[in-house]
Parts: structure tokens; C-alpha cells; sequence
């Protein structure tokens, strides 16, 4: 059975949280960054290789060291959002919302009624498996889980104000570099304007009640840049490029002490 979703009312409540993109289909490795403090994990469906029976493998790894399990889908329809609840997620990042008609079907994919449409089963996982809460099994999904969207391309930053109209929306997630993009500024992230709008955006999704979504790679100034402007909701590195940095650096290291002590003999 799910445990409570304690991410959301963490972001209702103002904190700032910190996790990571996950593409590496493995239960033990979503156990190891849980089990370093993580707040969250994302477990990527769009970039990664991962089924739906292994992410829920992988659910239940985050939730056993009290690391909040979300999911980013890989398509924005209503068989893989209500799949991806089913297995107990506690929240979803929904890809490639572009304009408020986007929004609202992702809500009415992920909620049941009388705010959504979502399918009811409560014979999942999320559901607890039997018929023991079924009549309070749509409101308890309702109130705890978490809907956040991803916005990409031109079309959803220009389309910001009316998706920041759709209502039941906990998290807008806006990169960096898809805004780069959108500006026509590919891979300039630093770029004053870039970083201008980037604050504009996150300042009409906070003044929305809504919390704020970015990516980070690992400069600490960026961090605080990100925290400064208001973002609560910040991502790091995916688990597949940390753990290849952190290997490519012991080899690195040892090919040049290797080849030091080498010279010496």
C-alpha cells in the first residue's frame, strides 16, 4: 500500500526540495540516492528504459527509505497517466503541456471525479488492493496525489498565463535549457535574457500559488540563483551521469597516479 505523500504538503508549506532524474532501471539504485537523503526521485519513463512492473519496483524502493517516488511519463495520455497512479506514485511530471487544453486533460487523466476523469480501480496498488476503502479511495487519491506538468517549447512558455489558469495543478517545471531553446538561444542558460525570463516565469508560477520546477547540474551558485528566484522544486543530475562521473573520475585518477609511479620505476 502507498504510503502518504508528504512531498506535496512539503511544497504547499513553502520547502525547498532537491532530487534527481532517474533512467537506470534498477530498484537498488533508486534505494541507494533514497537512503542518501534525497527529498525525491523521478523515475523517467520518457528517457529511460523502464516498464511499468519494474517503476513499480522502483516505487516501493524510494518509499522504503521515505524518498518520494514521482514519475515522468512518457506519452501525456490517459492510459499512462492512470497506469503510472495505479502503481503508486505519488505525483506525476507530465512532458509536453503546451497550452491550457494540455493542462486540463492532464488534470482529468490523473483525478478522479468529481475533479477529473480518471479510471477507478481500487484494486491496485494506489488502491491498497482490496475493497476495505473503496468508497473513500477517489477523494484520499484526490487529495494526495501530485500533478506536475513540464513546460517545452515556445508554445508552452508562451501559453503560461492561461496553463497558470487550470486549476488542481501543484508543480510547473520549466528547464533551462528547453527555454534556451524556445528563445532561440539553444544552450545559453547563462544568458542574461534567458535567465531574465526564466525569473519572470518562475515569479508568475509562485504568484499563482503554484510550486516552481527547475534543473541544476552541480554548481552550488545556481542553486542559490534558483532558490533566490523562488523555485522550491529543484532537480540535479540523473542517476546514470553521476554515477558514470564519479567512475570516470577514479579512472582517471588512477590512470595518473598509474602512469606517475610508472615513470619513476
Amino acid at each position: 500500500m502507498r504510503k502518504p505523500n508528504s512531498l506535496k504538503r512539503r511544497l504547499k508549506d513553502g520547502e525547498i526540495v532537491f532530487g534527481p532524474w532517474c533512467v537506470v532501471s534498477s530498484p537498488s539504485i533508486i534505494n541507494i540516492i533514497g537512503a542518501a537523503g534525497m527529498d525525491f526521485v523521478i523515475i523517467d519513463m520518457e528517457h529511460g528504459p523502464a516498464g511499468f512492473e519494474t517503476a513499480e519496483d522502483m516505487v516501493r524502493s524510494a518509499e522504503s527509505e521515505n524518498c518520494c517516488p514521482l514519475i515522468r511519463v512518457g506519452q501525456r495520455d490517459e492510459p499512462t497517466v492512470l497506469r503510472a497512479f495505479d502503481i503508486g506514485a505519488h505525483g506525476l511530471l507530465i512532458p509536453h503541456v503546451e497550452s491550457r487544453k494540455d493542462a486540463e486533460e492532464s488534470v482529468s487523466f490523473s483525478k478522479y471525479y468529481p475533479e477529473g476523469a480518471r479510471g477507478f480501480s481500487p484494486y491496485t496498488r494506489a488502491g491498497g488492493y482490496g475493497y476495505l476503502g473503496v468508497k473513500n479511495h477517489a477523494q484520499k487519491e484526490n487529495e494526495e496525489t501530485l500533478i506536475g506538468v513540464i513546460l517545452e517549447g515556445n508554445a508552452g512558455i508562451k501559453n503560461i498565463d492561461s496553463i497558470l489558469e487550470t486549476t488542481n495543478i501543484d508543480l510547473i517545471y520549466i528547464g533551462a535549457y528547453d527555454l534556451s531553446q524556445a528563445m532561440g538561444m539553444p544552450g545559453q542558460v547563462e544568458h542574461p535574457a534567458i535567465k531574465k525570463e526564466m525569473e519572470k516565469c518562475i515569479r508568475k508560477i509562485r504568484d499563482c500559488g503554484i510550486a516552481a520546477g527547475g534543473y541544476v547540474a552541480k554548481n552550488t551558485d545556481d542553486i542559490k540563483w534558483m532558490i533566490d528566484i523562488g523555485m522550491q522544486f529543484i532537480t540535479c543530475l540523473p542517476d546514470a551521469t553521476v554515477i558514470f562521473h564519479a567512475f570516470y573520475d577514479c579512472v582517471r585518477d588512477f590512470r595518473q597516479v598509474a602512469q606517475e609511479r610508472g615513470k619513476r620505476e
